[in-house]
């Protein structure tokens, strides 16, 4: 194991679909805060295949598709790999999300149940507030509206965020669109609503993206369109360092998490964290 750094909390808003060029180019608030040296933004290069579930798994436990086996998005099981939430709590921290029901199916109970597992308050779980939707269409304002509900009543040391909004824009119209350009400014207005008061409450905060959408309205494949994806970090204490000359791997989101948390980082997590200290 690393050794963690000293304890924090985070709130990571993966914000699902969503391409590099377009949250560099319409997310305003975000971008705001990179010029002023508040966040830094990391291209981050995706793993294979660039499907939702596939990579939600390797978003949480830092390892390939080959090695965590969630190697499509109708692969549904519990993982099988030491992930965020189950090292959250194995360190007495509290945890909670807003997410799709595939996030419960990978780290609560599968199969998802729509009347059990909707809402779910139970400290023997790995996500032990969670707030769960089952439809790709639900919107952004009731997620994120749900996740500021989640800060306020349980204060969580780690929440996820996780709109759909760019995904089912993207499928829908495509990603050259004024549609789904429009859903990014979008998310980045809810987002300018509540990460102010987030940082004010201790949060260190990313927002990042599990794929992005080609214009042809699908993902899964190799281009850039597809691979490349944001990564905003804005740490609590403000101190940014704008946009990050080189390219950073999906691997190494998860270390970087557990070293935001201050809980260790278990060694099937290979790459590093994208930065020593803050």
């Amino acid at each position: 194991m690393k050794e963690p750094m000293a304890s924090s909390k985070v709130i990571f808003v993966l914000s699902d679909g969503l391409r590099y060029d377009t949250a560099l180019n319409g997310m305003g608030f975000l971008m705001h805060l990179v010029e002023q040296k508040v966040a830094s933004l990391y291209k981050v290069i995706g793993e294979l295949p660039t499907l939702s579930r596939p990579m939600y798994e390797t978003l949480h436990t830092g390892t390939p598709v080959i090695e965590h086996g969630i190697v499509s998005n109708s692969i549904s099981r519990l993982s099988k790999m030491p992930h965020i939430f189950q090292l959250a709590v194995q360190a007495g921290k509290t945890t909670a999300a807003v997410a799709y029901h595939w996030f419960s199916e990978l780290y609560n109970r599968s199969p998802y149940d729509k009347v059990a597992d909707r809402e779910v308050d139970d400290p023997a779980l790995p996500i032990q507030h969670g707030r769960f939707y089952t439809q790709d269409d639900y919107p952004d304002v009731e997620c994120f509206s749900t996740a500021a509900m989640l800060v306020k009543r349980f204060s969580p040391d780690y929440l996820l965020v996780h709109p759909s909004g760019m995904d089912w824009t993207g499928e829908t119209y495509g990603s050259d669109t004024p549609e789904y350009r429009r859903m990014a400014t979008r998310q980045d207005s809810l987002l300018a609503n509540l990460i102010p008061d987030w940082l004010d409450n201790g949060y260190h905060i990313l927002v990042g993206s599990d794929h992005g959408i080609n214009p042809g309205r699908s993902h899964g494949g190799t281009t850039p369109d597809v691979r490349e994806v944001p990564l905003f970090l804005i740490p609590a204490n403000q101190e940014g360092g704008g946009i990050m000359p080189s390219p950073a791997s999906m691997l190494q989101v998860a270390p970087t998490i557990c070293l935001l948390l201050g809980i260790p980082i278990p060694n099937t997590m290979k790459l590093p964290p994208l930065f020593n200290d803050l």
